[in-house]
């Protein structure tokens, strides 16, 4: 067997990030061979994954990443608050801006993680911290919105780092778009999803088995009330209903005398044009 010197243990945690009792014994596993060695702690990398599968992801970070007419939101999660707050773990998450820069798919978490830098997937970022910080370690959710036409996509981040949104807008052209209030706008919309928790855009958007199991849920309730009104009671519950979940109908959080359809369309006037919601996502942590 190969005499493992300290300047090989040395080099191997420069070059991997690992301790040193593991370094060294990976080098004696790989009697000496450096690349072997490396090999074995990604493999104690993916064998933690695997031992941890079901282990639930709770903490973690919401990351923003905006590009010349994109934007991408990514969610890095991990078990504990003690290893979302280590070195190992904000070296996850730079190395994830990187790679949400790179990544080309609008959705999707498996397209993210097979993206490559410099020939290294982001899976493989992902194992090697695994194997540094113990913990299952996983992307949660990720999207990317691209630009067409005029418009602008408005972003919010919670002060924890947990919640975090992306809303874009479609304008009538590229000055109402530009237009500060109209940016404004998309910020106080994008803040308002993170709080509110729509369901969908409109009530056309809600999955229709949502929307029956709603209806259920409202006749059981007034069931002993007389036929020829209980449709009428039903209906009215579903507007509340709609009014609560659907994004263009909730009450504005910063202003609930209106609606947030009404406070695009205040704001797209006063720009001197109109706007409209395309589309939202929102990520949670946890």
């Amino acid at each position: 067997m190969a005499e493992i010197s300290a300047s090989m243990v040395v080099k191997l945690r420069k070059m991997t990030g690992q301790g040193m009792m593991d370094c060294k014994s990976a080098l004696q596993e790989a009697d000496g061979n450096i690349e072997q060695a490396i090999e074995i702690l990604r493999k104690k990398g993916l064998a933690t994954l695997q031992k941890r599968a079901e282990r639930e992801t709770t903490e973690g970070i919401v990351v923003v990443v905006e590009g010349d007419k994109w934007i991408s939101l990514a969610t890095l999660c991990c078990e504990t608050d003690f290893v979302a707050r280590s070195s190992d773990f904000t070296a996850a998450v730079d190395a994830l801006k990187e790679y949400l820069g790179r990544c080309e798919a609008d959705s999707g978490v498996e397209a993210l993680l097979e993206t490559e830098i410099n020939g290294k997937k982001f899976s493989e970022v992902i194992t090697e911290t695994v194997s540094k910080t113990g913990e299952k370690m996983a992307v949660g959710d990720y999207a990317r919105f691209r630009l067409s036409g005029a418009g602008l996509v408005g972003t919010y981040v919670h002060f924890n780092g947990k919640v975090g949104t992306i809303v874009e807008i479609e304008a009538s052209d590229d000055n109402v778009a530009a237009a500060d209030v109209l940016k404004q706008a998309a910020a106080d919309i994008a803040m308002h999803i993170t709080a509110a928790k729509p369901l969908a855009l409109d009530k056309d958007g809600i999955e229709p088995q949502i929307i029956e199991k709603e209806k259920a849920i409202y006749a059981e309730q007034v069931k002993n009330k007389p036929a020829n009104i209980i449709d009428k009671i039903v209906e009215g519950k579903m507007r509340k209903f709609y009014e609560e979940n659907c994004l263009l109908d909730q009450k504005f959080v910063k202003d609930d005398s209106k609606t947030v359809q009404q406070v695009l369309s205040d704001a797209a006037k006063q720009a001197g044009g109109k706007a409209k919601i395309k589309r939202f996502v929102r990520f949670e942590v946890g």
